[in-house]
This record gives C-alpha cells, structure tokens and sequence, in this order.
C-alpha cells in the first residue's frame, strides 16, 4: 500500500508543479489580455496532456500500482491532495472564506476544471486499462 501512497503523491506533485508553472503564466500574461474565463480554458487542454503524462509516468515508475483498485486509489489520493492544496491556496493566499471562493469561479471554466479534476482522479486507472 505505501508504493500506491507514494505513486499518489508523485501524480499529485507532479501535476500541480505544473499547474503552478502554467498559473505563473496564465494569470501576469494572458488574463489581462484575454480574460479569467478564456485564459482558465486555454490552460485546460495543457494540463490534460500533462494529466495524461504523468499518469503514464506513475504507472512505470510504480508497477506495484499496475492493479485497477491500486491505480484508482492513486489517483483518488491525487485529487484528494489537489483539492486540498486547492482550498488552502484560496483561504491562504488569496484570504478568501471557502464559499467565497467557490461563489467566485467562472461557471464555464471552472465546470471545465470539475471535469479535468475527475480525469486527473480516473486517469491512473484509464491508462492502466488502454494497455
């Protein structure tokens, strides 16, 4: 079970690594150009290959996980840690109450980042099962 622990952690990490690179973009360069909206969806289709990669990654540099249940809980732990890191940045960061916050996201782009954040959690598992 640690190995599945430390596959989850290691997607968790490496997915919002680069969300984080991404958001150092996004937010200084193209929302004051383009908007919160349309900045937020231009970024989805890059973090879906990464999403995409990394969960590759996890699953060769952990063939313990190489089980549907084990891929899934990796990936379930995944967005469990995203989520959280998600409300802390907001509550700390931004000083923003959790409802506040919520109330605040697009309605188009942050559906959008609901279905990517489901992908990111089942990934592990579709990638297993396309072998």
């Amino acid at each position: 079970m640690s190995k599945t622990i430390q596959a989850g952690l290691t997607y968790f990490a490496m997915v919002l690594g680069a969300g984080f690179l991404l958001g150092m973009i996004r937010i200084p360069f193209l929302v004051p150009r383009i908007g919160v909206r349309w900045a937020e969806l231009a970024e989805m289709p890059i973090m879906a290959m990464v999403i995409y990669l990394a969960a590759g990654v996890i699953l060769r540099r952990f063939p313990e996980i190489g089980s549907p249940s084990r891929s899934l809980i990796a990936g379930l732990l995944a967005l469990a840690l995203m989520v959280a890191a998600e409300l802390a940045l907001a509550s700390v960061v931004q000083g923003m109450p959790l409802m506040e916050f919520i109330a605040s996201r697009d309605v188009v782009s942050g559906s959008v980042y609901l279905v990517v954040l489901l992908v990111f959690a089942v990934m592990p598992w579709l990638r297993l099962s396309a072998r």
